[in-house]
């Protein structure tokens, strides 16, 4: 069945818009991203907000489609500003793109945990 057959038989099983754009995320709250932080080891700052707020933005028009890679991109390139990569560590060290999908309360990007990084413990 084509895709616009689906979308008038089924309107409410349509997650994407006609461009493929996320219509909702999911059911996500303030509090329940300050837990999620709190359990990260971070305390939720403007600067961590505004990364937040700007990833789950990002998701919803092209992240379900994105890797870590790019988003990652897309991070530095917003908050160029502010310092880029090494800002976005200071505020997530456990990786800017896990990290922040996490209390974004967005599915992990693909690529995000490769272990052919290694770690630094």
């Amino acid at each position: 069945m084509s895709d616009i057959l689906k979308q008038i038989m089924h309107p409410a099983s349509q997650k994407n818009d006609p461009e493929g754009n996320l219509l909702e995320i999911g059911p996500w709250s303030a509090s329940e991203a300050e837990e999620r932080a709190q359990t990260l080891g971070l305390e939720m700052t403007d600067d961590h907000w505004d990364v937040v707020l700007f990833l789950r933005d990002y998701y919803r028009g092209r992240g379900e489609h994105a890797d870590a890679r790019e988003i990652m991109e897309a991070l530095e390139e917003e908050f160029a500003a502010d310092g880029g990569r090494k800002w976005l560590y200071r505020l997530f060290p456990g990786g800017p793109v896990m990290q922040s999908s996490q209390i974004a309360g967005i599915p992990l990007p693909p690529r995000t945990v490769n272990p052919a990084f290694g770690n630094v413990h």
